[in-house]
């Protein structure tokens, strides 16, 4: 049932989250949830969207209970990479040729129809045009993380990773200026997709990633520092 309420033990469990903090948080309404009863309910599929719009504003140790609970319930070992085994050469790119918003989105689909695992590129492109509508997936320092707003279990063979480095700087909805560096990504369930965004989410403030891709001087010294970064994080 995935779409019924939890308990705040059950969204504790859920996100790996203290139920202390989140009664917190419920109470100053920072997070989707409602009383019954006089005990806080929270809906699954909104407290999805919930952490999908909001993982990157996340501070490092809850980024990290995410990733945790996530690994947990995956039933991964935590010591296993999720991010380097979903790099693929051709979906990664140090010179994204795109000016604008939507021809950057159309050349992140481009990718991800490279990497073979696309069975509805118009689709997927439609979803994630929809996603950017109703909430830019920009945040600051030049990030963006695009992605379907719901699980495409029809559109994608499998999970997709692209990692994009544009040229110039677009205006993207950042609060802080131009966007420069995409990570797109697609799943076919939210509980993959979370572990991902969470996983994208810690590598960006881990090792000076982000900076060192911002330099980086190819392609493949792009993936290689995705994956020394994310071996150094679980280390």
């Amino acid at each position: 049932m995935p779409f019924r309420s939890l308990t705040l033990k059950e969204l504790a469990k859920m996100i790996g989250a203290d139920a202390r903090r989140l009664e917190r948080m419920a109470q100053r309404g920072e997070i989707p949830c409602q009383k019954v009863g006089g005990q806080f309910r929270f809906n699954r599929a909104e407290i999805t969207q919930w952490l999908k719009q909001h993982m990157g504003t996340f501070h490092d140790d809850h980024l990290k209970e995410v990733d945790v609970s996530m690994t947990a319930h995956r039933q991964t070992h935590q010591t296993q990479p999720i991010i380097t085994p979903l790099i693929c050469e051709q979906a990664v790119t140090h010179c994204l040729e795109a000016r604008s918003k939507n021809g950057a989105l159309r050349a992140l689909i481009a990718l991800a129809e490279a990497t073979g695992l696309v069975y509805d590129p118009d689709a997927l492109l439609e979803t994630v045009l929809h996603r950017e509508e109703l909430c830019t997936t920009a945040m600051e320092d030049g990030i963006a993380i695009p992605h379907p707003r719901c699980p495409l279990p029809y559109e994608i063979a499998d999970t997709i990773l692209v990692v994009a480095r544009a040229q110039h700087g677009i205006l993207f909805g950042a609060p802080d200026g131009p966007t420069q560096l995409f990570f797109f990504t697609a799943s076919q369930d939210d509980t993959h997709h979370l572990h991902v965004l969470a996983r994208i989410c810690r590598l960006l403030r881990h090792d000076n990633l982000l900076e060192d891709l911002i330099h980086a001087h190819s392609t493949q010294h792009m993936i290689d520092l995705i994956t020394a970064c994310e071996a150094n994080l679980l280390k």
